[in-house]
């Protein structure tokens, strides 16, 4: 019998039966990843460079091999390292004697 509420056929929808995701995609993460790179090259290299390499690597499923690499992946992971060695390197140079590297 199949009374107050308890049906014998669920939803079809319901949570059990569908492909349930938890936080971004990785189109998501590739965009957010090359934006982080960008803003990167203006203000907070040293932060926003480690978050776009994350990123970029999330986004590429943390393989490198593979035909399913999206552009935005590739971007941030570049940029990303490119970020952060240019921001080491001014760094390295503030902490010298002289005026900086850059």
């Amino acid at each position: 019998m199949a009374g107050f509420g308890h049906r014998t056929r669920g939803y079809p929808r319901s949570r059990g039966r569908t492909w349930h995701r938890e936080g971004p995609d990785r189109a998501t993460l590739g965009i957010i990843g090359t934006v982080c790179a960008v803003a990167g090259f203006f203000a907070l290299g040293i932060v926003l460079g480690p978050v776009a390499v994350v990123c970029g690597w999330l986004s590429m499923g943390r393989s490198w091999t593979g035909a399913s690499r999206s552009v935005p992946a590739l971007v941030a992971l570049v940029l990303g390292a490119v970020d952060t060695l240019l921001a080491l390197v001014a760094l390295a140079g503030a902490a010298a004697w002289g005026h900086g590297v850059l």
